[in-house]
C-alpha cells in the first residue's frame, strides 16, 4: 500500500478554501466528502463484509 500525497492533498483542500490548520483537523471522513470520494467506496453488504473478512483474516496461514 503507499502513503499518502500529502502535498497534492493539502493542495486540493487549500483551493478548496481551506486554511491549513481547518485541513489538518480534518477527520478521514470529512477529508473524503471534500475530496468527492463518498460515492466511490463500497457500500458495506453482505457481499463486501466477506470480501473484507477474506482480504484482512486473522487466520492466515493458520492450520
Amino acid at each position: 500500500m503507499s502513503g499518502f500525497d500529502w502535498p497534492s492533498l493539502l493542495r486540493v483542500g487549500v483551493a478548496g478554501g481551506l486554511r491549513p490548520a481547518e485541513f489538518w483537523a480534518l477527520t478521514p471522513a470529512e477529508l473524503v466528502v471534500v475530496l468527492g470520494l463518498e460515492a466511490v467506496e463500497k457500500p458495506l453488504n453482505r457481499a463486501r463484509l466477506a470480501e473484507l473478512e477474506r482480504m484482512y483474516s486473522d487466520m492466515k496461514g493458520a492450520p
